[in-house]
């Protein structure tokens, strides 16, 4: 017997070929394996017969069926046939059909063209004889219209081609003529000033398909109206008076004259130019009105700065920034005076906005005008965009540029001079927390601002905001910074800190300092009002920016992004400022607070060390009706918060009545750790927590109690009967995570009590 074994991809094995035992029991294995493989896979065929044999006997009973199915198969796929043919004999009489009518409708054509072809030269000859324009051009416009191409076609065919060819020579010298005399006689009628004559035959360059050359003379008579209008307002303009009330704004206005008439020549052409001349051609009008507009507006531009001698004063104004922090001695020059320039300035923030107001216009009514031509998003947003760098980079653009970056330069050297000035004349009214230097400064910057504002341009508006965010930062804040550095001078304090207002009245007065008291007095009194500047001032910025932010987008509505992101800019660096003044009040608070608050506290507390708190009964009576530390503690802070109280702003007092109740509260430990106590002791340290806190309650409107939580945990402790009555406000009443005290503190508190036992707290259980 032989017996073969699939292996490695069907190859044959035979039994012959294996001679050692593995060999045979690997074979064995093998060929076991197949056969369990093979039982399996029978099995499964085997449960799937009852599903085979159904599926069979459905078949069989079809068998008739499919019969009948492919007869009428075949009839429906000669019926089909016999359709096809059917149609395509119907198709191919139609086209014949449809070819025979387009025939038939191009003869028709042919024979109105040629119709129409003579009743134009005959028309046109009529109304040539007779100056008729209107109705030559008339029959010009529809020869024009005519397809020449048909007309060829039956020159081409034989049919009256001299005739036609006749016809066809008449209106091409028809229109050549034509179009000469409506040139002849517009420049004529220009010539003559006859508006009406010009307008007649600006309506007749669109019949001739000369519309280009229309748009072209006719915007080059509009431009000489506005040339001769703009010189004669400019002449009336220099002539004005000095005294007159539109004097300073005298340029502003002719420009403005300008602008207006531009404008309604706009609004009056437009009809005229969409009627006869179809929708789109506005642009190319406005394109050529504004090269005149650039010319005149250029010529005023430079009159104005030769008039007010803008360049001049933007020379003077570098050369003062230049040479700002020199002294006066060194310079030997005379300081240029800012309220020299605002005049001019409110000049050129006016000629501003009527040009942003002008060019606003123009966008406006072309960019209608590309909406109602053009019909996709892509095509308006392409001319959209062609027209906006047209606005951006015509020559009143570029000219507009260069005067308000001179404005920007000179509205900046008015702003930090105002702002030097007011510094320098800091005075301090009785009365007042504040100097004056603060309100005066923010209204210097907020006048600037607004003023920069009406310019309507939104790049001049960040600059200012930009400037007045470094005044404030590197001049009025450096100011402050500086008299904090100073320090509170506490030798020789007076009794009441406002008492030296007085004192420093009379020394500006006398224009000296006498004694090192009033000295003293007088750099107290500067040290709390700069304080005071502190904290008004960051209060002032955060008003700035939301008055100032209201107002800009009341007039700078719909913002490109690009500009709203450059604002939102500027405005975070306002908010950024009121942080730092902030910074620079804490700073001088507790500066005020080593100087003056520290030195007068470690005494007062320091006596609580010689009053002893292992009391009698006696002892305990007579402190309460007599109290030998706490009232004169309450007593001396009464006295040290009342120099302060008036002479400081509730929130700085409040923060400086917090750095004192944190003193207390730091040097009251300490002390409490250095003294010994007993029961009733306990219970008066108590006593006189609970007084210090109450006042100190009344002293802000801060909470302080959880300043003292420490502290009032230790007079808990201090007050118990037994050591181990600790465990039940240790364990039960308060918590562990409430308590401030850490364990080892809680013994080193019962160890102040002289009658609890070292060993009974040694074995508390915290």
């Amino acid at each position: 017997m032989q017996i073969f074994i699939m292996e490695n991809e069907k190859e044959l094995l035979s039994i012959e070929s294996l001679s050692t035992l593995d060999e045979m029991q690997a074979a064995y294995n093998k060929m076991q394996k197949e056969l369990e493989e093979s039982t399996k896979s029978l099995e499964e065929h085997i449960i799937e017969r009852p599903q085979l044999d159904a599926k069979i006997k459905g078949i069989c009973k079809m068998e008739p069926f499919l019969d009948l199915l492919e007869c009428d198969s075949d009839r429906l796929c000669s019926q089909t046939n016999f359709v096809c043919d059917l149609a395509e004999n119907i198709s191919s009489k139609v086209r014949q059909l449809d070819l025979a009518k387009n025939h038939v409708f191009e003869a028709i054509q042919r024979v109105d063209d040629i119709l129409d072809l003579k009743f134009c030269t005959d028309g046109v000859k009529t109304a040539m004889e007779s100056n008729d324009y209107e109705q030559a051009a008339a029959n010009i416009h529809r020869y024009l219209c005519l397809d020449e191409n048909v007309i060829q076609q039956s020159i081409i065919a034989g049919m009256e081609s001299s005739t036609i060819n006749a016809s066809l020579t008449v209106l091409r010298e028809a229109r050549v003529q034509m179009s000469k005399v409506v040139s002849e006689q517009f420049d004529l009628a220009v010539k003559e000033g006859d508006l009406t004559a010009v307008e007649r035959f600006f309506k007749i360059f669109p019949l001739l398909k000369k519309e280009e050359e229309g748009l072209e003379k006719f915007a080059k008579f509009l431009r000489q109206e506005i040339a001769k209008s703009s010189q004669e307002n400019l002449k009336l303009a220099l002539k004005l008076d000095s005294n007159d009330r539109r004097f300073h704004v005298l340029f502003a206005d002719t420009l403005t004259l300008l602008f207006e008439g531009i404008a309604r020549t706009v609004e009056k052409q437009q009809p005229l130019v969409e009627t006869y001349y179809g929708p789109g051609k506005l642009f190319m009008l406005v394109k050529n009105l504004q090269q005149e507009c650039d010319i005149q507006a250029r010529y005023v531009l430079n009159k104005f700065e030769s008039f007010r001698k803008f360049k001049w004063k933007i020379q003077q104004v570098q050369n003062a920034f230049v040479n700002r922090g020199r002294s006066a001695d060194d310079l030997n020059r005379k300081s240029f005076d800012p309220r020299d320039i605002e005049p001019l300035l409110a000049e050129v923030t006016l000629i501003s906005a009527r040009c942003e107001l002008y060019l606003r216009f123009l966008r406006r009514r072309v960019q209608a005008d590309i909406d109602i031509v053009y019909q996709t998003e892509e095509e308006k947003k392409e001319n959209k965009s062609e027209l906006l760098k047209w606005v951006t980079n015509c020559d009143l653009s570029h000219k507009m540029q260069e005067i308000v970056g001179g404005y920007i330069l000179m509205e900046e050297y008015y702003m930090r001079e105002s702002a030097s000035k007011a510094i320098q004349l800091d005075t301090i009214e009785e009365g007042s927390l504040t100097s004056s230097m603060v309100d005066d400064t923010f209204f210097i910057l907020k006048q600037c601002i607004k003023r920069a504002m009406t310019s309507s341009s939104i790049d001049c508006v960040c600059a200012m905001l930009n400037h007045a965010a470094s005044v404030l930062d590197s001049d009025f804040r450096s100011v402050l910074t500086t008299r904090i550095k100073a320090g509170f001078s506490s030798g020789g304090m007076l009794d009441n800190i406002s008492s030296a207002y007085n004192v420093m009245q009379t020394s500006l007065q006398q224009g000296k300092l006498g004694s090192v008291d009033e000295q003293n007095a007088m750099a107290r009194q500067m040290f709390i009002t700069t304080l005071n500047n502190c904290d008004v001032a960051s209060q002032h910025v955060q008003t700035l920016k939301r008055s100032l932010e209201a107002e800009v987008f009341k007039v700078f509505v719909k913002l490109p992004k690009q500009d709203l992101a450059k604002l939102e800019s500027c405005f975070s660096d306002l908010v950024a400022l009121s942080s730092n003044f902030k910074d620079l009040l804490e700073a001088g608070v507790t500066e005020l607070s080593s100087s003056c608050i520290k030195p007068e506290i470690r005494p007062l507390i320091t006596n609580f060390l010689s009053v002893s708190h292992i009391l009698s009964e006696s002892d305990f009576a007579t402190y309460e009706a007599n109290d030998p530390w706490a009232e004169q503690l309450i007593y001396a802070l009464q006295q040290l918060t009342d120099k302060f109280h008036e002479a400081l702003s509730s929130m700085i007092y409040d923060q400086l009545i917090s750095h004192l109740t944190n003193e207390i509260a730091i040097q009251l430990e300490k002390v409490v750790f250095k003294s010994t106590f007993n029961r009733l002791g306990g219970m008066q340290f108590d006593k006189e927590l609970r007084s210090l806190v109450s006042f100190l309650t009344t002293t802000t409107t801060w909470t302080v109690r959880d300043r003292f939580a420490r502290l009032t945990q230790t007079a808990t402790i201090l007050n118990l009967d037994r050591v181990d009555e600790i465990l039940d406000y240790w364990g039960h009443n308060s918590g562990p995570l409430t308590w401030r005290l850490t364990p080892a503190e809680v013994r080193r508190v019962l160890a102040l009590r002289a009658d609890f036992g070292s060993d009974e707290i040694r074995k508390l259980k915290l």
